[in-house]
């Protein structure tokens, strides 16, 4: 027996592979099944470029089989193998990986989808094992080896007596400690979810003895045990196969087994593109948001797989998040990962699919609006919050991709209509697109600004979702149309007759209502205004923060401090001017302070504020009524 120190710096080294690079112990199985798989590739490679070598791809497999009470693993393959100096360069050079090696000297027309690359992932195992034994024999050899190592302290080699090209490792599993229990690697169910999760796409067969209960006795409820092997993975990625052989059931199976949904789909979209950067994709709409969807720990994120092995369960940089609704997989070749194969590289690669598969979503959505519109719109009442999201997000930069894709209810037409459909259809000589904000339909229809717009047969986009303002202010100008809040006190829809009119009118009360803006601190100006019908006042705002603004910021759990500047607009027309009028002129302070507060107070009901003393409100309208 011939006993070795590992070459590089290879204690610490190897110390900084088991406890530093991997971070999920589960991932040792993944790496030495990929592997197994590199070795069969490289035989089957051999088959077709050496007379010498015949093999049968159908003949090539893995096999997995675990020994409770020897508490080990073995994987097994009948691939290529390895001689004595490769067990002793590969596996005894920390890093040194034969499967770049033969991936290099390949021609770039025989270029095999091969999975390692860094000859660091057998060493993952270490995670779990406190000894390793490797008995290989190379198609290229007569002898067998066996390669064992305890970790750091190096390893030895060994004659073995495997015939047969190919290689078993078999882990010797590390004694349960308090931090985890390595046995749970002994039971047959988690070793099945860990290939169907990380290997389920492995080209050749990954085989297991598993246990399977027949029913012996009907009558009695006996069931008889026995053991059978068992292909645990698909192989063939259902991405990866001819679209004419998958069925529109075969695609939703699918979705609801991978993604632990009961119900089908909404959209599924497929997309396959060669290039500089490879890749295969097949994203889905769910058809509700997931019970987690609108939680802060909500994590979005693509199915990421090289060459069929899956690399990260959700690679959140392939999504943006006003599409973090979308589920599914992303499969390429052309990824840089890093050493560990856990996470990715910064790359050109990666942030190229991920604006692919953004600008895939975002034509799909299109295509939807435009040829099958019942079902955008079922969409749309599902994620149509999360995409007037992207439009203000990020200061706006995206709301050109997302603006034409965002719905609102409809005035006009009671249902929801686009930005486009509005702007075609508004009046002649309408230059703005007026939208009103509130928490319901049948608030904003109770609106005293409603009515003046609607007069004029101009239709009004009712916001209802709290990102509703925010969204179309972050879009300011739609086909070089402004947006005008209805609620805003620079309304402008009067004449220049009635504007003159108006403004005589306050100029000539300016003394009555500076001594109503004195019992209403909180408003920055009162004011007559021609604008009402049959109400009698309204609260309207100035600048760019309204009332409806205003209550988001309140509700949020940290004090802004942002506070809309408001206006308190009495119809002048309407016999409650008259009666202010007459109690400043008559000097009836008492009657003209009380109505002053019942006038701010009933403006405050109707935008949707709270008023701060209401008993006191209260019981000055039953005096009011009383006399």
């Amino acid at each position: 027996m011939e006993k070795h120190e590992f070459k590089s710096e290879s204690k610490k080294l190897l110390d900084l592979m088991i406890n530093s690079i991997y971070t999920n112990k589960d991932i040792f199985l993944r790496e030495l099944i990929s592997n197994a798989s590199d070795a069969l590739d490289k035989l089957y490679y051999r088959s077709l470029t050496d007379d010498k070598v015949s093999v049968s791809k159908d003949d090539l497999k893995i096999d997995l089989a675990f020994d409770k009470d020897e508490k080990t693993i073995t994987i097994s393959d009948n691939g290529i193998g390895m001689t004595k100096e490769e067990l002793a360069e590969n596996l005894g050079t920390i890093a040194k990986s034969g499967t770049l090696d033969f991936k290099d000297n390949m021609s770039k027309e025989d270029k095999l989808d091969v999975i390692g690359q860094f000859g660091v992932g057998f060493y993952s195992a270490f995670m779990v094992a406190d000894k390793i034994t490797v008995e290989s024999k190379s198609i290229d050899s007569k002898e067998a080896y066996i390669w064992e190592s305890k970790g750091v302290d190096g390893y030895s080699i060994d004659k073995g007596t495997k015939k047969d090209n190919g290689t078993i490792i078999t882990l010797h599993l590390k004694e349960n400690d308090s931090e985890f229990a390595y046995d749970k690697y002994l039971d047959e169910y988690e070793l099945k979810n860990l290939v169907k999760k990380y290997s389920d796409y492995i080209s050749f067969p990954i085989n297991m003895m598993v246990t399977h209960n027949e029913l012996k006795d009907e009558k009695k409820h006996e069931y008889e045990e026995h053991k059978e092997l068992e292909t645990l993975n698909s192989m063939v990625p259902i991405w990866k196969r001819d679209p004419k052989d998958v069925s529109d059931a075969d695609y939703e199976n699918f979705y609801m087994d991978k993604f632990g949904d009961f119900d089908k789909p909404l959209k599924r979209i497929t997309s396959s593109v060669e290039g500089v950067t490879s890749y295969k994709a097949l994203l889905f709409i769910p058809g509700h948001a997931p019970a987690d969807y609108y939680n802060p720990n909500y994590e979005k994120g693509l199915a990421l797989y090289s060459n069929g092995v899956m690399i990260m369960e959700k690679c959140a940089d392939l999504l943006p998040d006003y599409f973090s609704f979308v589920k599914g997989i992303v499969d390429s070749e052309d990824l840089p990962l890093n050493i560990s194969r856990e996470t990715l590289q910064e790359s050109k690669s990666l942030s190229l699919i991920a604006k692919n598969i953004e600008g895939k979503i975002r034509r799909e959505l299109e295509d939807m609006l435009k040829d099958d519109r019942a079902t955008y719109e079922e969409f749309f009442k599902t994620f149509g919050v999360q995409l007037k999201y992207g439009v203000y997000n990020n200061f706006g930069m995206d709301k050109e991709k997302l603006q034409d894709l965002v719905m609102f209810y409809s005035a006009e037409h009671e249902k929801l209509i686009t930005l486009k459909e509005y702007v075609s259809e508004m009046k002649e000589g309408q230059e703005k697109i007026y939208f009103a904000s509130g928490s319901s339909i049948s608030k904003i229809n109770s609106m005293p600004q409603v009515e003046q717009v609607r007069d004029k047969e101009y239709d009004i986009l009712y916001l209802t979702d709290y990102v509703d303002e925010f969204c179309v202010t972050a879009i300011s100008k739609y086909e070089e149309k402004e947006f005008q809040n209805i609620a805003s006190g620079e309304l402008d829809l009067e004449t220049e007759e009635e504007k003159k009119e108006t403004e005589k009118v306050n100029k000539k009360s300016k003394d009555l209502l500076k001594a109503m803006k004195y019992l209403i601190p909180d408003i920055d100006e009162v004011r007559f205004t021609n604008k009402l019908k049959s109400h009698p006042v309204c609260l309207t705002s100035k600048g760019d923060v309204s009332i409806e603004m205003q209550k988001v910021f309140d509700a949020m759990p940290n004090d802004l401090g942002i506070k809309a500047k408001t206006i308190l607009e009495i119809n002048e027309k309407h016999p409650i001017s008259k009666k202010l009028k007459e109690l400043y002129k008559n000097d009836d302070k008492t009657d003209f302070n009380n109505y002053t507060k019942i006038l701010y107070s009933e403006a405050c009901i109707i935008a949707g504020l709270p008023i701060d003393n209401p008993t006191e409100i209260s019981d000055l309208i039953c005096d009011v009524i009383s006399k």
